[in-house]
Parts: structure tokens; C-alpha cells; sequence
């Protein structure tokens, strides 16, 4: 499990705290991650989240990404 001090990081980063994080990550647990139609949802609460707007264009990517399971190691790549 993460460390209290992961999520004091992160929430200095994105001002979204732990509980949200938590609860988001329960959600994706749950989710089917190759539901279209859940993962915009994911992406829409992610960006409410952290105040970043998120176009419907790179949306689609990110989604097309995650389906045809080609999310790179490191996902800063996909932007």
C-alpha cells in the first residue's frame, strides 16, 4: 500500500487528496477499463479533478490508446 507521504506529493501536485484518489481508484478497480463509455467517464472525473480541461480530441486518443492496450510504460509518452 502507499505511503501517507505518496499522497501528501501528489495532492501538493494536483490538489486532489487522498480520498478522492482512493475513491477513483476503486472505481477503476470495479470498471471495465474497455467500456468506452467508462473510461470518457474516468477521464471527465480526472479532469474535473485536477481543474484540467481535457479535449474531446485528445479524449478519444487516450481512450483509443487504452483499448487497443497500447498505454506506453510511461504514460507522460502519450502526450
Amino acid at each position: 500500500m502507499l505511503g501517507d507521504n505518496f499522497f501528501k506529493r501528489v495532492e501538493q501536485k494536483t490538489n486532489v487528496n487522498k480520498e478522492t484518489i482512493l475513491s477513483l481508484a476503486s472505481k477503476l478497480q470495479k470498471g471495465n477499463m474497455k467500456d468506452e463509455k467508462v473510461l470518457k467517464e474516468v477521464i471527465d472525473e480526472i479532469s474535473s479533478m485536477t481543474g484540467r480541461e481535457v479535449s474531446d480530441e485528445k479524449k478519444e486518443k487516450i481512450v483509443n490508446t487504452i483499448l487497443k492496450d497500447e498505454v506506453p510504460k510511461n504514460v507522460d509518452q502519450m502526450f
